[in-house]
């Protein structure tokens, strides 16, 4: 699999919310449910505004995409001085698969998702990330065009399976307004994201992902992204915001605490698996990584 794959299967996204908004008038909500959770929305009709943390609040204009990765509280309405109301209060946590109109509707019509990230390490993937993702739907990005206007209509017309194939759309979305951002990042980005959106770091990340337990030199891995060692150690570093050893450290530890999760394997074999010969060392790697020792960990994931 190609490193983004592979970090979205280890975050294992599951739809929990799949749902159309419909708001009209002045109107703002608190999005205080987002702690460990990843929302994506299209808007379909009208535009909004977003504030992350109390930064300067963001236009999002009509056929614009939006990711919210992070779990930080964001208010999002029809203008940013409006006091807004907490999601978590007015609207209905069962309300996947519906058209959820408020305040008259009308104005302003998102369709998408929120996603549980059924992982233990979402906040370690996640905390890097740009607090908000933004990317168009023009009429060259014809797949997630394609997802939303699929979605659209299954909320229009419910049909037998409407909330299963609107939850799988939501799926497609999610991933290629990924894709989309990953095209165009912002430049002043920094971690594993901006890290995969550099072409030369990015094919030094996929032979990482492609082969973790290889005894991987930063002369190795800056001849695979084609530039000198220097160059590459100072680029690395800049986008993803570690080393590239550092980064590969980490990357390991994560697939062996998704092995010891599934306790299948001895503590031994998932060492050899992520490239260290003895236990010994590969446990003192993993509690300088993970925060606690590897059969510590398996038992606190297991209770």
């Amino acid at each position: 699999m190609d490193p983004l794959s592979e970090i979205l299967a280890l975050l294992k996204p599951r739809s929990y919310i799949t749902a159309g908004f419909d708001a009209g008038g002045d109107w703002a909500l608190e999005l205080d449910d987002l702690a460990g959770r990843i929302k994506c929305y299209a808007i379909v009709k009208g535009s909004c505004w977003l504030t992350i943390d109390g930064a300067a609040p963001a236009p999002i204009p009509e056929g614009a995409c939006f990711v919210l990765p992070t779990g930080r509280t964001a208010v999002i309405g029809s203008a940013p001085d409006i006091a807004p109301a907490r999601s978590s209060v007015v609207l209905d946590p069962h309300r996947s698969g519906e058209i959820v109109t408020y305040n008259g509707g009308g104005d302003v019509y998102l369709v998408g998702s929120r996603f549980e990230a059924g992982s233990p390490h979402v906040e370690r993937l996640l905390h890097t990330l740009p607090p908000l993702m933004v990317v168009r739907t023009a009429d060259d990005r014809a797949r997630l065009r394609w997802s939303i206007e699929l979605m659209m209509e299954e909320f229009r017309e419910p049909r037998p399976g409407s909330a299963l194939i609107a939850q799988q759309l939501a799926h497609m979305m999610l991933v290629q307004a990924l894709r989309l951002y990953l095209a165009a990042p912002a430049r002043d980005d920094v971690g594993w994201f901006a890290a995969l959106a550099d072409p030369q770091v990015h094919a030094a990340l996929a032979a990482m992902h492609a082969d973790p337990a290889r005894s991987w030199t930063v002369r190795e891995l800056a001849t695979t992204a084609g530039m000198s060692r220097t160059t590459f150690a100072e680029r690395f570093r800049a986008r993803a915001g570690e080393t590239p050893i550092a980064y590969l450290a980490r990357w390991r530890m994560m697939l062996a605490a998704e092995r010891l999760q599934q306790g299948n394997d001895t503590i031994a074999r998932i060492a050899g698996s992520v490239g260290y010969e003895s236990e010994h060392a590969f446990s003192t790697a993993f509690k300088r990584i993970m925060g606690m020792p590897p059969r510590r960990y398996a038992g606190s994931v297991q209770l």
